[in-house]
């Protein structure tokens, strides 16, 4: 994911948010569809998981 396709500098603090929000979601369902194809399953993303490292999980 590049983020200067997905967020500007002209962009609102809220035109931000709701873009990454947007591009979670399609990466999320993306995932879920790869995951079907295969028979997997994909845990939902959580954001908060991204601020711990292993270790500490």
């Amino acid at each position: 994911m590049n983020v200067s396709q997905i967020i500007t500098d002209t962009m609102t603090l809220q035109e931000k948010l709701d873009a990454i929000d947007a591009a979670m979601k399609a990466a999320q369902e993306q995932a879920q569809e790869e995951a079907k194809a295969t028979g997997a399953i994909v845990a939902p993303l959580d954001p908060a998981s991204l601020t711990i490292c292993d270790g500490c999980e």
